[in-house]
């Protein structure tokens, strides 16, 4: 059995991202795409697989030379549990990672420490980076306040479980005013290394 493996849903490009779409910005299928592209190298050199739900997907992923996981599931919480349950034979860590994070360097020399870990997004209430063991009877729940519902799961399971509050990887591109902050993050001042655990719960 591998160690750990880098798990990222990847939305079909064309319907990605309704909120920038509805706001106004412009190109939103390339930025999707670009944003994938940045978090699939930052996850280098890990075993990557890419949760894709189209063609177009499974291809741009298999260029890239990582692997691809085809689910025709309708929802994130749906795929990642599909993908858990059938990688669990292979891998003794999966990592769940969104696929439009804005600073995703550092992923591919994470070390995620025993149990659940779970790395919010920059309201503190999403899960943007997901680790866990694999065999467990975890019940995804991705949307609206994941963070406490995962939380809930890793309780329900008594098994140790963190919340990484102010990670570079809370920032996940979902609103117009998050590409504003993302360009200013990228332009200057001190980021916290990736695998640091500056606050948890």
């Amino acid at each position: 059995m591998d160690e750990l493996a880098i798990l990222i849903p990847v939305k079909d490009f064309t319907v990605a991202k309704e909120r920038l779409r509805v706001a106004g910005v412009l190109d939103v299928a390339e930025l999707a795409r670009s944003l994938a592209e940045s978090v699939i190298r930052a996850s280098a050199p890990r075993h990557v697989i890419v949760l894709s739900e189209s063609d177009e997907v499974s291809d741009f992923a298999r260029r890239l030379g990582v692997e691809v996981f085809e689910s025709d599931s309708t929802n994130l919480s749906g795929a990642a549990m599909l993908a858990y349950r059938d990688l669990g034979g292979r891998f003794g860590t999966l990592v769940f990672v969104h696929g439009d994070l804005a600073q995703p360097e550092g992923l591919g020399r994470y070390e995620p420490e025993p149990g659940v870990t779970i790395v919010t997004d920059h309201h503190q209430r999403g899960t943007n980076v997901l680790a866990l063991p694999s065999g467990l009877d975890f019940h995804f729940a991705y949307g609206p306040h994941s963070r406490e519902l995962h939380e809930r799961e890793a309780q329900r399971l008594g098994i140790t479980w963190r919340v990484i509050l102010d990670s570079p990887w809370a920032l996940d591109i979902d609103e117009a005013h998050d590409l504003e902050v993302g360009q200013e993050s990228t332009r200057g001042g001190p980021r916290a290394p990736s695998n640091t655990r500056p606050r948890t719960d």
